[in-house]
């Protein structure tokens, strides 16, 4: 069974709202990124990671919201096996959001910063990343504090 372990929020203000989250929630920061398309805080309770994300540009955000946009950007799920989760989104008529993956270097199977390897879609325009390795800060996957993912 695919397990709920990420959630992603868009923000311009990302060290405000991750401090928010650790002084309020007691939330544990796992990973700082700061790369030219994104910037950001990998927090977790040990059980979800939580990415406080600002997005640089907006093929990385997603054109429909653009890098401006604050709120839950997307979540993620943690499945058993990437091939098998990707023929039920198909057959239920949802598809990749290969834009973003291209902009984010994401690729089915190949993650190349160890969190999500693919995101689509859903009902409602709502996005989502799956990941058979999980996110930092989650139960079973490794510590990864020096190269986290933007996702």
């Amino acid at each position: 069974m695919a397990k709920l372990r990420h959630i992603a929020i868009a923000t311009q203000h990302e060290e405000e709202t991750a401090r928010f989250y650790i002084d309020v929630f007691g939330m544990t920061e796992v990973g700082k990124i700061d790369i030219p398309i994104v910037s950001g805080y990998f927090l977790t309770d040990g059980t979800i990671n939580l990415a406080i994300l600002n997005f640089k540009n907006d093929q990385v955000a997603g054109v429909e919201r653009g890098k401006e946009w604050s709120g839950i950007h997307h979540f993620g799920f943690e499945v058993e096996n990437l091939e098998e989760i990707a023929q039920k989104i198909a057959a239920a008529g949802y598809a990749r959001r290969d834009d973003i993956n291209q902009a984010l270097g994401l690729n089915m199977g190949k993650s190349q910063h160890g969190n999500a390897e693919v995101r689509y879609s859903g009902p409602d325009g709502i996005m989502f990343d799956i990941s058979q390795g999980g996110w930092v800060g989650t139960p079973g996957h490794p510590a990864k504090k020096d190269k986290p993912s933007y996702s």
